[in-house]
Order: structure tokens, then C-alpha cells, then sequence
């Protein structure tokens, strides 16, 4: 499987924020009984305006960096786009305050989302914004068939290395991480954000991009799962998501709606299975 994940931090540099994910700033630390002059690096967090043609879609708190990948996996889970071709390009550029995501629509998949849009306004995460009606509630299409089975070593591996590619928390404390990994557990997309719902979108934006089919592998995220999380998963067409932090009520209901296995409080060592344990394989358990 091809590897999608950084191999360097450039896009952890650079003095502006517009460009960069992070930044520093003077404080005063206090190590008992003294204080003392520091310096922290923050995540930076900002207003990304998300165009479809020339109509606003969204004004997303983001984190500014795989803001390509961001365009095309919050469309497709936004259920703007249903396929990596319905998107002709994605620009970035200067707006007031924050940062313009001008993304080109094929004609008809424009014509189609201008007849459906509804705004978005302020987001950091919350899915359900702009939604007037509870029937509007978003929920994914089925995607794929029975899916594959994961052993239970291949997703202790993930989470060990999902804790390594934290880059940017590991600097900042502030962020999210959603991953990929194949089937053996080796990560091969890992994208961070203020958001967790951003880092998944960004996750499957990349994955989208490059034509990774969702039998190949699973998603491993550094959150809560909550409803949202399982919708998007489930748009991606993946099978198995894994959570960090325990899931939700809906979520877990949402995820056997779409016969999805969700792992969640997981660790290297240990996770809870909430539902699809038969796609789960243990040690000496046959495929």
C-alpha cells in the first residue's frame, strides 16, 4: 500500500499563520516558587471560508494545513461530491481574517449541490449546524459489503504508531490525529486539526485523492467518537473505526446501521469492542 504520510514537518514551518499550522509565543511559567520567562507553540486555529464555484458553503475553524485534502474529504462527507472526479481543483487564497477554500465543482455536481446547500456557520466540529429539522440528520449511503477482518495486533499497531505521528500535538497539545492503516496495521495517512471532525475529513480527503479503496485498511482517530464520526467513516466506506476515547449512544447506533465495527477506549494494549466483533480476529483465530 502506498505511503500517504508526511516525511518531513515542512508543512510545520514558516511565520504565518495563514501558512502555517503552528506558532510561538512568549509566556510566563510557573515552576514553584519561582516563574520564568518561556516560550510555547500553539496550534493555530482559523476561519477557512468554503466555496463551491462562487456561492459560500461553510466557514470552518480549521487548522491551515492539508487544506486540499480537507476540500475534497469534508465534501464528500458533506454529500456534496460522491466521487474524487466531481472536484476540477481546489485554491486557496487570502480572505478577510482567515483563509478563501474555493473548490471547482464538475457542472453538474454544482448544479445539484447549489439546489441542496445549506450553511454552515463558525465550526470547530459540531455536525449538525445549519440542520432545521431533526429528519435532516445526515446519514451515510452503505458503501460496501461485508468489509474485512482486522486482527486484533494489526490495530495495537496502529495505535502505537498513530501516537508517534502526532507532529504537531506533540508540539502544540491541542490537536487532533485521524489515520489510516493497512490491514497489517502500518499507518499510511495520518492528518491533524484543532477539529477531530476536521482531521477525519482531512484523513479521508487524502485518501480519496489517491484512490485508496476503504476494504484496504481502517481508521484510527485520537477522539471521542461521537454520531458525526461514524457518518463520515461510514461515507467513506470503512468497516472497522477505531476511537481512542469512548463513543457516544448514537454513534454506536449509527455504526450497527451500517454493520460498521467500532473499537473505542483504545489502547496498545486493550479496547472495547461496541459492535461488528466478528470482522475482530484474535491471536489463533482463523480469516
Amino acid at each position: 500500500m502506498r505511503d500517504l504520510s508526511r516525511k518531513s514537518e515542512d508543512d510545520f514551518g514558516g511565520d504565518s499563520p495563514a501558512t502555517s499550522s503552528k506558532v510561538g509565543t512568549l509566556v510566563v511559567a510557573y515552576d514553584a516558587p519561582e516563574a520564568r520567562p518561556d516560550s510555547r507553540s500553539l496550534a493555530v486555529e482559523m476561519p477557512v471560508n468554503v466555496v463551491y464555484g462562487t456561492v459560500p458553503y461553510a466557514v470552518m475553524m480549521l487548522t491551515p494545513a492539508d487544506l486540499e485534502d480537507f476540500a475534497y474529504g469534508f465534501s464528500l462527507t458533506e454529500g456534496v461530491i460522491e466521487s474524487s472526479d466531481e472536484i476540477r481543483g481546489v485554491t486557496v487564497e487570502p480572505g478577510e481574517g482567515g483563509l478563501r477554500l474555493l473548490v471547482d465543482l464538475a457542472p453538474g455536481r454544482l448544479r445539484e449541490h447549489l439546489a441542496r446547500k445549506r450553511a454552515i456557520s463558525g465550526r470547530t466540529g459540531c455536525g449538525v449546524c445549519g440542520i432545521e429539522d431533526l429528519a435532516a440528520l445526515p446519514i451515510a449511503k452503505t458503501r460496501s459489503g461485508k468489509g474485512p477482518q482486522v486482527t486484533l495486533a494489526a490495530i495495537q499497531t496502529a495505535l502505537t504508531a498513530l501516537h508517534d505521528c502526532q507532529t504537531l500535538n506533540r508540539e502544540t497539545r491541542a490537536v487532533h490525529a485521524a489515520g489510516w492503516a493497512g490491514l497489517d496495521g502500518t499507518l499510511v495517512a495520518v492528518r491533524e486539526d484543532v477539529g477531530r471532525h476536521n482531521a477525519l475529513d482531512k484523513c479521508i480527503g487524502a485518501l480519496l485523492r489517491r484512490g485508496v479503496r476503504p476494504d484496504e485498511g481502517f481508521l484510527v482517530i485520537t477522539s471521542r467518537c461521537s454520531f458525526e464520526m461514524a457518518e463520515k467513516a461510514a461515507t467513506l466506506g470503512a468497516s472497522v473505526l477505531v476511537a481512542i476515547s469512548a463513543p457516544t449512544s448514537l454513534a454506536i447506533e449509527r455504526a450497527r446501521c451500517h454493520d460498521m465495527t467500532l473499537c473505542a477506549i483504545a489502547r496498545s494494549d486493550t479496547l472495547t469492542v461496541f459492535s461488528g466483533r466478528e470482522r475482530l480476529l484474535l491471536a489463533g483465530e482463523g480469516g
